[in-house]
Formats: C-alpha cells, sequence, structure tokens
C-alpha cells in the first residue's frame, strides 16, 4: 500500500474536518472521499455509456447480438 501527501488549503481542511467528524481519522477521510469521487466518475461514465447505446440503434443491435451470443438473452 502507498502512502499519499497531500498539501491542504483552508477549504480541504473545512471538507476534511466536516468528513472526520468523531467517527473518521483523516486518513480515512480522504480515502472514502477518492472511493466516492471514483464511483460518481464511473456511475457518470456508466450513463454517458446507456446515453450512446440507446441513440445508437445499431449499438443495440450489436448488444443483443453478443447477449444472444454469450447465451444471456434468447
Amino acid at each position: 500500500m502507498g502512502t499519499l501527501n497531500v498539501r491542504t488549503d483552508e477549504a480541504m481542511e473545512t471538507a476534511l474536518n466536516a468528513l472526520t467528524g468523531d467517527t473518521r481519522s483523516r486518513s480515512e477521510a480522504v480515502r472514502y472521499a477518492l472511493l466516492r469521487a471514483y464511483k460518481e466518475m464511473l456511475l457518470e461514465q456508466a450513463e454517458k455509456d446507456a446515453e450512446r447505446l440507446n441513440a445508437d440503434p445499431d449499438d443495440q443491435a450489436e448488444m443483443l447480438a453478443i447477449q444472444r451470443f454469450m447465451g444471456v438473452t434468447e
């Protein structure tokens, strides 16, 4: 496992104080925030992918063909 050093400013300190509260250490708060941001990024990408697939009927047909090949759908 690696170590990360971060310089904080006043806004970062405010955010860290809000995220730590009485239950989390500063390290736990940073890990939580990074994982939350990563999850949000993945969800945004999934939404973009879904919009793209819904916009292009050829992509939908290709996805259906792949699902049939994999035995996921009939």
